[in-house]
């Protein structure tokens, strides 16, 4: 009898206001949505600016012609050239390293004090400016190991650049995957590599593309390390990896203010983000959980 007394007068000291708590939640929905359509709007300008200041630019004898101090000559072949060598490079090292140090991390690790500040310095190093990383790659790769000012070099700088975030993107790639293809695998006999080969990588592939194209765009328009690693702003030749004097797009708009090169640049980020939808999606298709 007193349980049920107490829970009436709880029951009537409880009185919601439902109509308040609505409308705080409407207006915060409104401010949410007001802020999206404030960023949409900035950005439909600013590509409604490029686009009309860089399309009358825009020509085949703009994508295949060299610099010139003649603006209507003028092209951005080297710097293109210069632009798909690095990001060749970059894929080919980051991308190994990458997936290999999330496999360690995630699979391998155990839950010890090291591996718990190895994980924390990686997050953090994942938001230092990438100046730093510019001054780090002169300091190492241009001066100690001598490869001088040249793609290579800018490649490895890179490389150090989008790791940490390869390396995030992936470990929760590989936490995503539930622990029951795991059980399943080690219940069949398989090894920790056989689980990780057969059960868990396909799993994260979705994840695992998803993140290395997305710090690849990043990489593509990086300008600042690339300055202090030898990139140049004038080139009239094919740069070589191994060899000095080279260019990349960033550093034509940095150069230029060029509406065209922007364009190119966003149409090289929007390949990439493409694929890296198509690739989700691919992926996506082949894995029942």
């Amino acid at each position: 009898m007193n349980s049920g007394v107490a829970a009436s007068a709880a029951a009537a000291q409880f009185r919601p206001d439902l109509a308040r708590r609505r409308l705080t939640g409407t207006v915060f929905l409104g401010l949410c949505l007001l802020s999206i359509f404030i960023l949409l709007l900035a950005l439909v300008l600013l590509l409604f600016d490029v686009l009309r200041e860089g399309l009358p630019w825009l020509s085949w004898d703009f994508i295949t012609g060299v610099p010139s101090r003649r603006p209507k000559q003028a092209g951005i072949l080297p710097a293109l050239v210069g632009s798909i060598q690095i990001t060749i490079m970059v894929g080919l090292i980051a991308f190994p390293v990458g997936v290999a140090a999330a496999i360690y991390l995630q699979e391998y690790a155990r839950d010890s004090f090291v591996n718990r500040l190895l994980k924390t310095n990686i997050s953090n190093l994942a938001g230092v400016p990438s100046i730093i990383y510019g001054i780090f790659g002169l300091a190492l790769f241009v001066r100690v190991l001598g490869f001088g000012y040249t793609l290579f070099s800018a490649a490895l700088t890179l490389v150090l650049l989008i790791l940490p975030v390869i390396i995030l993107a992936s470990v929760e790639a590989l936490r995503a995957v539930p622990d029951s293809q795991r059980e399943g695998a080690y219940a069949l006999g398989a090894s920790r590599w056989q689980m990780v080969r057969g059960a868990v990588l396909p799993g994260a592939a979705p994840g695992l593309m998803t993140g290395i194209i997305l710090a690849m765009a990043r990489a593509i328009g990086e300008t600042a390390p690339l300055i202090l690693v030898g990139a140049v702003t004038f080139v009239t030749f094919l740069p070589q990896p191994f060899e000095g004097g080279y260019t990349v797009l960033p550093i034509q708009v940095f150069q230029w203010i060029g509406a065209a090169t922007i364009i190119v640049i966003l149409v090289l980020m929007l390949i990439l983000n493409a694929l890296a939808l198509i690739v989700r999606v691919r992926l996506s298709r082949n894995i029942q959980w």
